[in-house]
Parts: C-alpha cells; sequence; structure tokens
C-alpha cells in the first residue's frame, strides 16, 4: 500500500519520528478535551442547548485568537519550536486539571469558557509550530508526503483522542471532569515526548532567537508587515489564493458541523447518550475520510498539481454534499461525514503544501498563525450563521443548499485562477 511505503521512508528520519510523536500526544489530548467540552456544553441532560449557544460557545473560545494568532506567529519565529512544545503542554496539562476541578464544583458558565479559553489559546502556538518545524525534519522531495500523512496522523490522534473520550466516558466514568484529567494526562506526556528533540532542532535560525517575551514582541507590526509583503509578492501568489479556498471551506465544514451536533442532539435520537454515541460515529467516520485523503492527495496533486487537487475536492464536496445531506437521514449523513472529511483534508494537504514550498522559513511561523487565525474566524462565523438558519431540531434545507454554493463558488475561482 502506498501510504504505508510513505510513511515507512518518513519515519527513516528519526527527528520527523519524535517530532510527528509530540503532534500525536498533543492531538490526541486535544481530541479528549474537545470531547470533554463537547460533551459538558451540549449533551449534558440537564442543558437545554441551542444553535445559538453552540455558536456563543465557540465565539468565546475561537475569536479571541484573532488576536493572540498573529503575536503566536511572530514568537514562533523568534522562539525555538522545541521549547514552545514543551512548556505549552506542561501549561496545558496543569490548565486542564484547573478545568476539571471548574466542572466538578458546577462553577458559573463563564468562568468555565475562561479556564477553556486559556487551554485552547495555547493550541495555537503548538499547532502552528508543528506546521513551521516540518520542513527542519525532512529534505524538500519529501514535503508533500510529510504535509500528507503527518497533519493526517494528527487529526486522525485527535479522532481517536475523541474516541476515547466517549468511551471513557459511556463505559468507565460518567463524568466530563475524569474525561478532562485524561487529556491532562496527555498533555503532560507530549511535553516528555519533545525531550528527545534537541532545543535548535526546529528552528528558527540562531540569529533569529530573542529568548526574552518583550525582545521578542518588539516590533510585532513590523515583523508581521514584512510576513504579509513576503507572502502577497507574485511568486506566491497561489498561496494566498490557497488560503483563502481553505477558509471558505473551513466555513463550510463548520456549518455542517454545528448542523450534525444539532442532529444529534435532537433528531436523530431524544437519548443524550445515544446522541453522543451517533455523534462519535460520525466523527469518526470523517475520520476516516482524512485516511482516505492522505491515501489519495500525493497521488491527485502529482498529477493534477496542488491547486487544481483543491479545485477538485471543492467540486466534488458541492455535488455530494446536497446530495447526501438533504434527506437528512443517518445512512446517508454518515456517507456525507466520509466525503467532507475526505475532500477538507485534501485541500488542506495541498494548502499546507503550497505554503511551505513558497514561503522563507523565517517567515513561517507568522504566516501559519495568520492561517490558523483564518481557520477559527472562518469556524465561528459558520457557527454564527447556523445559528441563524439552523430550527431547533437541526434540518435546514435553506443551510445545506447555502454550503452547497459556497462550495461550488470556491472551486469556479481557484479553477479559474489556476488555468490563468
Amino acid at each position: 500500500m502506498a501510504v504505508v511505503r510513505d510513511l515507512r521512508v518518513l519515519l527513516r528520519f528519526a527527528n520527523f519520528r519524535r517530532l510527528l510523536a509530540v503532534r500525536l500526544l498533543s492531538q490526541g489530548a486535544d481530541g479528549v478535551y474537545q470531547v470533554a467540552l463537547a460533551a459538558y456544553v451540549v449533551f449534558s441532560p440537564e442543558k437545554q442547548t441551542s444553535a445559538t449557544a453552540i455558536a456563543s460557545a465557540m465565539a468565546v473560545l475561537l475569536l479571541p485568537y484573532s488576536l493572540v494568532g498573529p503575536f503566536a506567529g511572530v514568537l514562533l519565529d523568534r522562539w525555538r519550536r522545541r521549547q514552545v512544545f514543551l512548556h505549552g503542554n506542561l501549561l496545558r496539562a496543569v490548565m486542564a486539571s484547573a478545568t476539571a476541578l471548574l466542572i466538578l464544583g458546577h462553577v458559573p458558565d463563564w468562568l468555565f469558557y475562561v479556564s477553556a479559553l486559556c487551554v485552547t489559546a495555547v493550541n495555537r502556538f503548538v499547532l502552528a509550530g508543528l506546521s513551521a518545524a516540518l520542513p527542519r525534519v525532512v529534505d524538500t522531495e519529501r514535503l508533500v508526503m510529510a504535509n500528507s500523512l503527518s497533519p493526517t496522523a494528527g487529526t486522525l490522534a485527535a479522532t481517536a483522542g475523541g474516541g476515547l473520550a466517549f468511551a471513557v466516558r459511556l463505559v468507565v466514568a460518567d463524568s466530563d471532569a475524569v474525561v478532562v484529567l485524561l487529556g491532562a494526562v496527555l498533555y503532560l506526556c507530549a511535553a516528555l515526548a519533545s525531550l528527545r528533540l534537541k532545543p535548535e532542532q526546529l528552528g528558527p535560525d540562531q540569529e533569529l532567537v530573542r529568548p526574552h517575551l518583550a525582545a521578542a514582541l518588539t516590533g510585532t507590526a513590523r515583523d508581521l508587515a514584512a510576513a504579509v509583503r513576503h507572502l502577497a509578492a507574485p511568486p506566491r501568489r497561489e498561496a494566498v489564493w490557497s488560503l483563502l479556498t481553505m477558509t471558505l471551506m473551513r466555513f463550510c465544514y463548520g456549518a455542517l458541523l454545528v448542523m450534525l451536533l444539532m442532529l444529534c442532539r435532537y433528531s436523530f435520537t431524544s437519548d443524550t447518550d445515544d446522541g453522543l454515541r451517533l455523534l462519535g460515529l460520525a466523527l469518526g467516520t470523517s475520520a476516516a475520510g482524512f485516511f482516505a485523503a492522505a491515501v489519495v492527495t500525493p497521488w491527485a496533486a502529482r498529477r493534477l498539481g496542488p491547486g487544481r487537487w483543491i479545485a477538485g475536492c471543492a467540486a466534488a464536496a458541492s455535488v455530494l454534499e446536497p446530495a447526501l445531506g438533504l434527506p437528512f437521514d443517518v445512512g446517508p449523513m454518515l456517507v456525507a461525514a466520509f466525503v467532507l472529511g475526505l475532500t477538507t483534508q485534501g485541500a488542506k494537504i495541498a494548502t499546507d503544501t503550497i505554503v511551505q514550498s513558497s514561503v522563507d522559513d523565517g517567515f513561517r511561523g507568522r504566516i501559519f498563525s495568520v492561517y490558523d487565525v483564518l481557520f477559527n474566524v472562518a469556524f465561528v462565523g459558520a457557527a454564527a450563521a447556523a445559528a441563524l438558519m439552523l430550527p431547533p431540531d437541526g434540518r435546514s434545507v435553506p443551510l445545506v443548499v447555502t454550503v452547497a454554493l459556497v462550495y461550488g463558488t470556491v472551486a469556479a475561482a481557484m479553477a479559474r485562477f489556476e488555468h490563468r
């Protein structure tokens, strides 16, 4: 199998193996933590959840990163990325433990959201750092392959973490606090795994390192402006188009995720535990689509080019999403979850490759942090749009049709750019 062969090639790089271990443990912990939050906010029997409440939670957790993200990028281009993984995961382990105590204490929702916000804020540094560090552990020839397998493996790890969280909550202990503590343990393991990498191994170059916070933040506006100019230069125009396309596809995925949450909570079943199991099955099916994208994308990107592959993914989603979503039935919805997992992850792999191969190493941290900010803003915007369009049971024909139109527009625009 080609993906197994490619993975064997990459695993020959010792530092790639070590970075991959950090990614798997970090994102596995993210999956555990996020499922615990979803179970607490959406599937607690005592809570009457609405699409507006889900959108509000996403806004509280994600919108502040529009401010944090650019600063994270500057720091990733100034601090040793290995140290970011070490201290970031240690900090998340402590704060996740604090979140568990807040759940047990039945504190007001706003205090719970502040705690969750702190955990997820550090996540911006870790995820952007993992992408920025990848070219440091593989050669240029295998960068596309690494971009196919490494982020996809991380997504699968997050899904596996989510599955573990479902199992712990439904089988071992009916307590969201216990699940959050499991996430804290995995964050601690990720911190320990990062110690296998040398502090300077992942960059940036020594002359760019500024170990003190005040020095690193000095000139942030100048550094960000330089990164934007670097990205906007004509040789990197395809990277700009890819980022915009991926942002809109993220918007579509976010809107459909909110609809899926409401369907699992109120439409497909009336029992909260059954709804949680069904949500876990849907997310697992979507993860299978992510894995399929890792298998298909290297082959498709070589033959079509990464940009045309992005256009093809969006076009496929524009046709299949309404065909499978409009029946509002469990079977077609699970198939749609697979299709959207494949097309979204396929487009993301191609986008990551275009950006990494176009951007100089000294700018990667800043640009991937901006990339992350675009993702968050798109996701919150999608949740807000879904809140306006979704009825209480989650069945919304206008939402499904609107998402299909966005996918179609994205496909046409990207195809036209690649043709030019």
